[in-house]
């Protein structure tokens, strides 16, 4: 396979993951709902989403900024060809995957002139075969839109270009997550010891970066939020000064190097440790991730998202052990238990990576009941002639708000309100004609039957009656009608 073709790959996989999974959770809803109202609200900041729902934390507008404007000439013509609006959720979903993936490849591509050719193509190929990095470059997250800068920023680093990786560097840590001052920074730290990079130099560079990144977000966050704030800055106060992350959950010290990396990984994980034997230059690289890892694994909360910007870092080792591995299995002359054991260990590499992909693709299809039930509602509400009632209203629960539910859903002239008041109180839920809430909910049997509930994924696997491992489901959202 050659490189033009493997790169065309991994983009389809990204757009793969949009059309399988087109919905957003409650952690992308900020960057969503901001995309859409810079998208159809524009200079009318008074319709503007955050304004009504500012999240526990301000998050920074630049990255909606970027995606929207690069999705806009798009989402102008599908409107011309008379698309719905949900399909501008695939745009800019596509827009942003395809952003990051085309920052993958230029990582690649200086991998290619550090390594080799072969080595860029066994990155790409063991990347396309797992599951989260691709399906995240597509999210609308803080991680994602920092990863995309990371990646540019290794990729500067790889060849030398220092101008590039502290600019690259100081945006991704100022604009979008302050944590990464500890992962770029280890990167900048081997500059000073190879020698290849003088501290006054690091430093004349460094201010103006630093500079134009934090006047940058400052000038352009306050204008959104109308108050003058840093919001990275208050991001990285109630994370990691306050520490009030933890109201969210902990887990163990060591979670990210037994669950979070290895479900990431998967089969890279053998072919990496190969990498690590015969390759020191990969070493080298490989010990920045390492040490993100576990000074992070310091803060109590853990969350998969917040160390893939190792992920790229890992896959480039796992490929230099693929890359030896097949050379031994060509140069091999006659059949050993060394060429079949090599022979054993790449197929079964790249074969567990596979299943566990088409597995995740498969649960992540059934994780978002709330975007489905959203849909599904207008489809009966068009079906049925109902958009002629002007005040038909909607409610949407907080499990269908945190699991799909976006502005880019919404149809006019229906109205919409999100609220977590129980629908138990008859007087108010009285006051909507449908009623989306979790499934367990209490609500008024005598003024409200249910139109529909959807299923989505529990977590768990059983056999089914041909023995293979199934996905269990259970009704998550259900939709109720007034009577």
């Amino acid at each position: 396979m050659r490189l033009p073709l493997a790169y065309s790959l991994l983009l389809g996989v990204i757009a793969l993951h949009v059309v399988v999974c087109p919905y957003t959770k409650v952690e992308e809803s900020f960057n969503l709902q901001a995309i859409h109202d810079l998208l159809y609200h524009q200079t009318n900041l008074s319709q503007y989403d955050h304004l009504e729902f500012p999240g526990v934390v301000p998050r920074t507008f630049i990255g909606p900024l970027v995606v929207a404007a690069l999705s806009a000439p798009l989402v102008g013509v599908g409107h011309l060809l008379g698309a719905t609006k949900f399909a501008s959720q695939y745009i800019v979903r596509c827009v942003l995957g395809w952003t990051v993936g085309v920052a993958f490849v230029a990582f690649c591509a200086a991998i290619r002139r550090e390594y080799c050719p072969k080595v860029a193509l066994a990155t790409t190929i063991v990347t396309a075969s797992q599951f989260h990095l691709l399906f995240y470059m597509s999210r609308p997250l803080p991680n994602v839109f920092a990863l995309c800068l990371v990646l540019c920023a290794l990729s500067c680093w790889l060849l030398d270009n220092d101008k590039g990786f502290i600019w690259s560097s100081a945006a991704a840590i100022l604009i979008f997550r302050c944590e990464l001052a500890a992962f770029l920074g280890l990167f900048l730290l081997l500059k000073f010891h190879q020698g290849s990079l003088g501290i006054r130099r690091a430093v004349t560079i460094a201010i103006p970066a630093g500079l134009a990144s934090l006047l940058s977000t400052i000038a352009i966050d306050s204008l959104f939020w109308r108050r003058w704030l840093w919001p990275e800055g208050e991001v990285f106060r109630f994370n990691v000064v306050e520490n009030k992350s933890a109201e969210w959950g902990t887990n163990p010290f060591l979670w990210y190097f037994y669950s979070a990396l290895p479900r990431m990984l998967l089969g890279a994980i053998p072919l990496a440790v190969v990498g690590l034997v015969r390759d020191g230059r990969v070493r080298r690289l490989c010990l920045p991730a390492v040490v993100f890892v576990f000074l992070y694994s310091f803060l109590p909360h853990k969350e998969l998202r917040f160390v893939i910007y190792t992920v790229p870092i890992f896959n480039v080792v796992a490929a230099r052990g693929l890359v030896h591995l097949w050379a031994s299995i060509r140069t091999t002359r006659s059949p050993s238990i060394k060429s079949l054991a090599c022979v054993c260990l790449v197929i079964g590499s790249i074969a567990a990576s596979l299943v566990a992909l088409l597995f995740n693709v498969s649960a992540s299809a059934y994780n978002y009941p709330g975007g489905v039930a959203f849909s599904q509602l207008h489809d009966h509400i068009s079906l049925h002639g109902l958009l002629t009632r002007k005040m038909a209203s909607i409610h949407i629960g907080v499990l269908a708000a945190q699991t799909g539910v976006s502005r880019f859903g919404e149809i006019l002239p229906l109205k919409y309100r999100k609220t977590e008041r129980s629908i138990s109180d008859i007087e108010f839920a009285s006051q909507f004609d449908y009623l989306m809430c979790e499934a367990s909910d209490q609500f008024p049997a005598d003024r409200f039957t249910i139109l529909f509930a959807v299923d989505g994924f529990d977590g768990g696997v059983r056999l089914g009656d041909n023995l293979l491992p199934k996905l269990s489901f259970r009704p998550k959202v259900v939709v109720l009608q007034r009577l």
